[in-house]
């Protein structure tokens, strides 16, 4: 019984269990789909909480993590993704799937996985907020220059960076003036894992016929999928260890160099093209879940 409990906390475990299931079944996504938003809510409120609120009072400080999230997720991923599209996809519908995964802004999910490295959660919290930002015209020019299909409404943007950034921390805020996420800190770690256990879950079950149903075009979008994460992650790692970076900006550079918005992607490729632009998102979301994984391990490895 008691290495049950300690496998059912060990985060690889809750990770892999989470790819299995989505890829066994997916019947239970219809009642697990309309919970994705809210449980990306909770696991953005319980990692802000390490984020101190002197953080705040000086705008700043924010400008360089905020530049340094453009740059990492729209010149630096945007730029390799797009190139890499048109040079490896030679069908039209996942190559627009990667053109939005491109446009879009960086995973929710960057600011937890920066927790668990114990990287700067404040650092990556301003690079989320300033690429969200920037997300709101790049989107649409992107989809304009790139694809032909109508004008990406940015209000969508919009409300999902204020439900999963901006509200979120207003909460944390308002939990640690009251004092209440102080008996919240000790379960923070178990409750964002099975979080994501659901999240991940739930991306790869609605996607599970999609990449069943196509597995010719499945070589060449994991090939750019391997290239824009786990190559580019230890491309970055290189870079900012020769530039001589902190060690606890190392992360969030990665985090935010490597992983986008695919939720956010695949919805867009699903309401404007077809099932199969939405293939590179879900694909991408696997090898996201893989490469953290493979990451928490050499993070283990290292603190030992």
């Amino acid at each position: 019984m008691k290495k049950l409990k300690e496998l059912l906390q060990e985060r690889n475990f809750i990770f892999l269990m989470a790819i299995a299931g989505g890829a066994l079944t997916d019947i239970p996504t219809r009642w697990t789909e309309p919970l994705i938003l809210p449980v990306l809510g909770v696991i953005m409120t319980l990692s802000v909480l390490n984020v101190p609120n002197h953080v705040f009072h000086s705008p700043r400080t924010m400008i360089l993590p905020a530049g340094t999230g453009i740059f990492m997720s729209y010149v630096l991923l945007g730029g390799v993704v797009i190139g890499l599209s048109f040079l490896l996809i030679p069908d039209p519908a996942p190559r627009a799937g990667f053109i939005l995964i491109a446009a879009s802004p960086p995973a929710i999910a960057i600011i937890p996985f920066t927790s668990m490295f114990r990287g700067d959660e404040t650092f990556t919290l301003f690079g989320i907020i300033g690429a969200y930002l920037i997300a709101l015209p790049v989107l649409p020019l992107t989809a304009y220059l790139f694809l032909d299909i109508p004008d990406v409404n940015p209000l969508d943007l919009a409300v999902a960076a204020g439900t999963l950034v901006l509200l979120p921390v207003m909460i944390s805020r308002f939990l640690i003036w009251r004092g209440w996420h102080k008996p919240i800190m000790p379960v923070k770690g178990i409750v964002t894992d099975w979080s994501f256990f659901l999240v991940i879950y739930t991306i790869i079950g609605l996607n599970r016929a999609l990449i069943l149903e196509h597995p010719g075009q499945i070589l060449p979008v994991a090939l750019v999928a391997f290239l824009t994460i786990p190559v580019l992650d230890r491309l970055i790692e290189t870079a900012a260890r020769m530039l001589h970076a902190g060690r606890k900006i190392i992360s969030p550079l990665i985090l935010l160099g490597t992983l986008k918005n695919y939720g956010l992607a695949g919805g867009i490729a699903v309401s404007f093209f077809s099932r199969e632009s939405a293939l590179p998102a879900a694909v991408c979301a696997i090898f996201m879940v893989l490469n953290i994984i493979w990451m928490n391990n050499r993070h283990k490895r290292k603190a030992l």
